[in-house]
């Protein structure tokens, strides 16, 4: 093995999405010197492709315990409680720090514009049109480059061992060298493992490419505990046809301003705004009972009924998607469009405490590759939350720990 360089930081950040990005500032804003790696460019992660919204309470029926209920009834009472308790308290706060790093909520009448998702008693998804991950990502990633920490591209993690007082990570880079990285305390944020998963099923992921879980296992390796890996989740409306938009994520926002799942009768046959699992196997179902339509290409589908959706809620909430479908030459809002559930999600992953520490002392997670709180169902919106509530916390409890 030729090591071609070797480098030292207080705390090291294996990721750069939304999780990965909010620990490195906090942990880089609580004084550490940071670095940050991840196995693709900087740019390149799942939560930028996240549209749908973020959730907190701000409306005036809502609060963060109702927020905690809809959780844990969502997650069907696997959530850890005490990891649900921090998301939902500190929701208001993490979206305070976000505007404060330049994201721009969509706002109406004064306020934020609120929707109800899937699972959720209130309205309380804030968004940022429909591409809220990439303006979350953008801002976090230039807070990051705005401070003194270190990025690391194209160094994918490939072996992690505890050091002395701290930790002493192994990377890869793309030409083949290999780099030692020494860290007083680790933050792993590398997401999950769903566009490996769907592509050895041979199904369609609304994943990056780069979500293939090898830091997850490498944790495993190391002995971190684990919990609900098995639980996987289907984004009940992944797009269908045309080719161009197989493994979309079409927003859930769109059930949120009227939109309806439909048989190929044209008949509703679930709650559209239901908990993402409940909605996924109701769609497996329906297909399964003869009662789906399919894709020129024989692929099976429902209908999502979005001529449903007034144009101006549209217009202001889901242009992407809009520019998406009419450049392959659909108008959703004109008719229906094809849908079936598509891979999306990781639920469970490394076991954490409040404070993103791991079972390990000095390794903490932050993100998809933790679990705890979604349980094995997640809600939409709160995993934009999560990345920024534990990843803020993992940054500074990793920093608190290099420096002590």
């Amino acid at each position: 093995m030729v090591v071609a360089a070797s480098h030292s930081f207080d705390v090291l950040v294996v990721g750069s999405g939304a999780s990965g990005l909010a620990a490195a500032v906090s942990a880089e804003r609580a004084g550490a010197r940071v670095g940050l790696a991840t196995k693709g460019s900087i740019q390149a992660c799942n939560s930028a492709k996240a549209q749908g919204g973020i959730q907190a309470a701000f409306s005036e029926d809502d609060s963060p315990e109702i927020h905690a209920e809809d959780v844990m009834r969502s997650s069907h009472d696997t959530a850890d409680p005490r990891l649900v308790e921090v998301l939902t308290t500190e929701a208001p706060e993490a979206i305070h720090w976000l505007e404060e790093l330049g994201v721009e909520f969509t706002r109406d009448n004064g306020g934020y514009r609120l929707a109800r998702c899937g699972g959720a008693t209130r309205k309380r998804l804030l968004q940022v049109g429909d591409r809220t991950g990439h303006a979350i990502t953008k801002a976090l990633r230039e807070a990051f480059e705005a401070g003194g920490g270190t990025e690391l591209p194209h160094h994918a993690l490939a072996g992690l061992e505890q050091s002395g007082a701290g930790w002493l990570a192994t990377c890869a880079t793309k030409d083949g060298a290999t780099v030692e990285i020494e860290a007083g305390a680790v933050v792993l944020a590398a997401g999950g493992r769903c566009y490996a998963e769907a592509t050895q099923r041979g199904e369609l992921s609304t994943n990056h490419p780069n979500a293939t879980g090898e830091v997850t296992r490498i944790a495993l390796d190391t002995g971190a505990e684990s919990r609900d890996l098995d639980a996987l989740q289907y984004h009940p409306n992944g797009g269908a046809w045309p080719p161009t938009m197989q493994g979309y994520s079409i927003p859930e926002t769109t059930r949120a301003y009227g939109a309806v799942l439909l048989n190929a009768d044209g008949e509703e046959f679930t709650d559209s705004l239901g908990p993402r699992d409940e909605v996924s196997q109701a769609i497996f179902d329906e297909v399964a009972a003869g009662k789906g339509v399919e894709t020129e290409d024989g692929r099976p589908a429902v209908w999502l009924d979005t001529t449903r959706v007034p144009e101006a809620d549209a217009e202001i909430s889901l242009p992407y998607m809009l520019r998406r479908y009419r450049g392959a030459g659909i108008d959703p809002l004109s008719e229906p469009i094809m849908t079936f559930p598509v891979l999306h999600y990781q639920n469970g992953g490394l076991v954490i405490d409040e404070h993103a520490r791991t079972t390990l002392e000095g390794l903490y997670a932050c993100g998809e590759i933790a679990g705890g709180t979604h349980g094995r169902n997640r809600m939409m919106g709160n995993s934009l939350l999560e990345c920024c509530v534990f990843g803020r916390r993992a940054g500074r409890a990793a920093a608190a720990k290099a420096s002590a």
